[in-house]
């Protein structure tokens, strides 16, 4: 069975060198590169993975944790972050807590991680005190994904909730509508933490900058899916009144939700009533759903790059996005404006 040391003696380099050239390491130049490879392939050598990563210290995996993984924005990012690992030559490690307390606990809060990672990504993950203790205790380099709780001194990569919605927001605005609602996530939504905030700030600070001022009867919380939107949007027609004429939904999936609610009730989308959501769900250009799309694989991308950078891993393309002064400032990535069928001007005009 051949062995690295044979590649080294016929290439004429070290061991070590042989390691750094067959892992694609940049210290290693061209040239070298070259015989190295060219040794390997004569001798039939095959690298083994495992060897390779322990030789170094490393274990050559990634433990990348979210809430639920079935959810649309969740899957796209662990996604992308899979085939980023992947080209650089790293494993994932998935933990879906699923809202389970007890995998929480082993997850988070105990040394479950210890020597089985190298490195860790949190994607929209709330965390309590005694999560942000056992993850300092871990000792491990990590970034984090969406808005949510920050870890001290590992970095963020998001979009501006507060600029999206006021973007969903103030497309409204712009086709005349004024009775505008507001569907959002449920404070006690484990899924909604931060978000649910900052959308429903934004959705607030752009009809106040219009000189409307926001009517809590127009608010409605629920959960961040369809069946949630769903809810939410019955309960706003059967408060009574005057319906809106428009409706901001925090996620496409409660858009979506909407879209089912307003068609029960006999209303037509967008004749009657407006709905624009916010993700750019892979649905909502079948739905014809307006929307404020956040580029969800690019964070997952852009995470996994800043994330293997301190690892000495392969890198692709220069780091995007708006960033901060300070080191612990988020990487904040731009969302646009996607206007289709959901929305037009109310019918006065």
């Amino acid at each position: 069975m051949t062995r690295i040391d044979d590649v080294a003696r016929l290439a004429g380099v070290s061991t070590a060198t042989v390691s750094r050239a067959l892992r694609g390491l940049p210290t290693v130049s061209a040239a070298t590169r070259r015989r190295v490879l060219a040794a390997a392939e004569q001798l039939d050598y095959e690298v083994s993975p495992s060897a390779s990563r322990l030789a170094g210290g490393r274990t050559g995996t990634v433990a990348v944790v979210v809430p639920r993984i079935t959810r649309w924005f969740f899957s796209t990012v662990v996604e992308a972050v899979e085939e980023y690992l992947h080209e650089s030559g790293y494993d994932l490690l998935l933990y879906n807590l699923g809202g389970r307390e007890q995998v929480r606990q082993r997850v988070l809060r105990t040394a479950n991680l210890h020597k089985r990672v190298d490195a860790m990504m949190l994607v929209a993950t709330p965390l309590r005190p005694a999560d942000l203790t056992a993850l300092a205790s871990l000792d491990l380099p990590g970034v984090t994904i969406s808005s949510g709780s920050r870890v001290p001194r590992w970095p963020c990569v998001r979009i501006d909730d507060v600029a999206a919605a006021r973007t969903a927001t103030r497309h409204l605005l712009d086709l005349g509508h004024q009775r505008i609602a507001h569907i959002s996530g449920d404070p006690d939504d484990e899924l909604a933490f931060t978000t649910h905030l900052d959308r429903r700030r934004g959705y607030q600070a752009e009809l106040r900058a219009a000189g409307l001022r926001p009517d809590p009867s127009l608010d409605v919380e629920s959960t961040f899916t369809i069946d949630g939107g769903n809810r939410a949007t019955a309960e706003l027609l059967a408060r009574g009144g005057p319906p809106p004429t428009a409706i901001v939904a925090a996620c496409d999936e409660m858009a979506m939700g909407a879209l089912t609610a307003l068609r029960d009730a006999g209303l037509r989308v967008p004749q009657d009533v407006s709905v624009i959501g916010i993700d750019d769900h892979d649905l909502a250009g079948v739905l014809g759903l307006s929307t404020v799309a956040q580029p969800a694989a690019e964070q997952g991308r852009l995470a996994a790059r800043i994330l293997l950078d301190p690892l000495g891993a392969r890198t692709l393309g220069p780091i995007v996005g708006q960033r901060g002064a300070d080191g612990d400032s988020p990487v904040i990535l731009p969302t646009r404006l996607v206007v289709r069928d959901s929305t037009a001007p109310p019918r006065a005009h």
